[in-house]
């Protein structure tokens, strides 16, 4: 019935699928959902990913996690791209359970495909469980694929980065750093962001220091969102003479100091008794060019 609509109305493949997909979800008829997909695969009918989705979704709703695997494998193997959509679907299909069989098994079919295929998708799927704050399956995968000897790239270890970053666990993430660098692939500017940003946050500030100077040295330059969280970091810790230093090297690179560096380094003077120090920053602050960042904002605030 649905091959006969279809070819009645090919330019409507996707809108009559999904149609059809609804109605038995909507029915509770998943099983019946899954194998549809497959039998129009099979037929090379492709409705597109957000197809796939809805049934992906309606199974995570009544936690059938084979249901969500079962999809995701059809919607990998169609040759259609893998949309980020559909790896948060198939993470959040794994919130509800501890058994880790199903999701090994998934990654080693996953690595299986060739490459460099098999890795984009790994990536997408160890960033989804990253962002259902899911870190020790993420984790899992990360290791697991290490193990199948998979071609782990910069992506993969910039994801791994954040994850263990914002998992708490910054040791692991310096040693995961140092085990990148040692397997060939050279850190990038978001590699580096992400250590910063996770260290400083962890009151890490000497390694701060140690990680801004190397990454100089390789010659990637640090933004202002770098230098302004760290002078904000050592502002908060009153740590007066790192701020300037860091403000100083910002400006010996050309990087145009915001609002905010300039109210930190304030604010920090004032606290440690640099009376005149915060006077003379805030009279260098009200000369600098209006169109400063968030310039705006702070004299609206100071009024």
């Amino acid at each position: 019935m649905i091959l006969a609509t279809i070819q009645k109305t090919p330019r409507s493949t996707e809108e009559i699928c999904i149609n059809y997909l609804v109605k038995l979800c909507d029915g509770g008829s998943l099983s019946v959902a899954a194998r549809l997909l497959e039998f129009l695969q099979n037929r090379n009918i492709f409705p597109g990913p957000s197809a796939y989705n809805i049934v992906m979704e309606a199974a995570i709703e009544a936690n059938q996690l084979e249901i969500v695997i079962q999809v995701f494998k059809h919607l990998m193997m169609s040759g259609q791209s893998m949309p980020p959509s559909s790896c948060l679907n198939l993470a959040k299909g794994f919130m509800n359970t501890v058994d880790d069989v199903l999701l090994l098994r998934l990654v080693k079919q996953v690595s299986e495909l060739i490459f460099p295929i098999n890795m984009m998708v790994i990536n997408k799927i160890i960033f989804a469980f990253g962002e259902c704050r899911q870190f020790d399956k993420a984790l899992l995968i990360f290791y697991q694929i290490k193990e199948l000897k998979c071609r782990t790239d910069l992506i993969t270890y910039n994801t791994i980065l954040d994850i263990l970053g914002r998992a708490g666990r910054v040791d692991e993430m310096l040693l995961e750093f140092s085990f990148m660098k040692e397997a060939g692939i050279d850190p990038d500017f978001i590699s580096y962001n992400t250590l910063l940003n996770q260290l400083q946050k962890a009151g890490r500030l000497d390694l701060c220091l140690v990680y801004i100077k190397e990454m100089c040295e390789s010659g990637i330059r640090p933004d202002l969102l770098t230098y302004t969280a760290l002078i904000y970091s050592f502002g908060r810790s009153g740590n007066l003479e790192e701020s300037l230093s860091l403000f100083d090297d910002m400006k010996i690179r050309q990087i145009h100091p915001s609002i905010y560096v300039y109210r930190s380094l304030i604010n920090t003077a004032k606290k440690v008794g640099k009376v005149e120090l915060a006077l003379t920053l805030l009279e260098e602050m009200n000369a600098s060019p209006q169109n400063l960042t968030g310039s705006i904002g702070y004299k609206q605030k100071r009024r």
